[in-house]
């Protein structure tokens, strides 16, 4: 393998005992203490599998940039995390900061399965989908090395769009999202990308 890509999403930004909203690239929260115990296992887990990053990119919100400085802590080496403005979460639109069980009242239920199994952005939401896209595109010509990625939910599920391969492979996943704490990896061999792994916690 010539490239692998360890994808992250950040940590939890709410407690237990908080409603969960749709926070997109318009509410900049920091991680919670349970996000941050997240992370640092995520850090300590990538260490003990032996894995070195040779690149780092992040999205630029607290959340991910946190989550990949708790992530490279535990790295021997670590490198200078990029900024890369095609990771940013997505723009919730009207549901920016709202319940789901508001969103749902609002779309329906079937949008947010249409989101989360096809990547079908609902009325009113901002993607940029084509931008996502070419991003992650950009990555898998040239990238090399074993690249750390911190992003969001919603820009992660565009690296298995990005590609006719990992398109086929994503079809047998119940779903596109990565929990937060949780990560995917793909990897590139003589030019063919595989999907390793997706939506797994240490």
């Amino acid at each position: 393998m010539d490239l692998i890509v360890t994808i992250v999403r950040h940590g939890n930004t709410f407690d237990a005992d908080q409603a969960p909203r749709r926070i997109g690239a318009r509410t900049d929260l920091p991680l919670v203490a349970s996000g941050l115990g997240q992370v640092q296992a995520l850090g300590r887990s990538f260490a003990e599998q032996g894995m070195i990053f040779d690149r780092a990119l992040a999205a630029p919100l607290q959340r991910t940039r946190a989550t990949i400085d708790a992530i490279l802590a535990s790295q021997p080496r670590a490198p200078v995390v990029e900024s890369a403005d095609w990771l940013t979460e997505i723009d919730h639109g009207p549901d920016e900061g709202r319940i789901d069980s508001d969103v749902v009242a609002r779309i329906g239920h079937d949008a947010l399965v249409a989101w989360d199994r096809e990547a079908r952005a609902p009325d009113g939401w901002i993607v940029d989908s084509d931008r996502r896209i070419a991003g992650w595109q950009g990555l898998w010509k040239t990238g090399r090395g074993h690249v750390l990625i911190v992003t969001s939910n919603g820009a992660a599920r565009f690296a298995l769009l990005s590609d006719e391969r990992l398109r086929g492979q994503a079809s047998a996943l119940p779903s596109l999202k990565l929990r937060t704490g949780a990560y995917g990896s793909i990897a590139r061999a003589r030019g063919e990308l595989r999907l390793v792994a997706w939506d797994q916690r240490p």
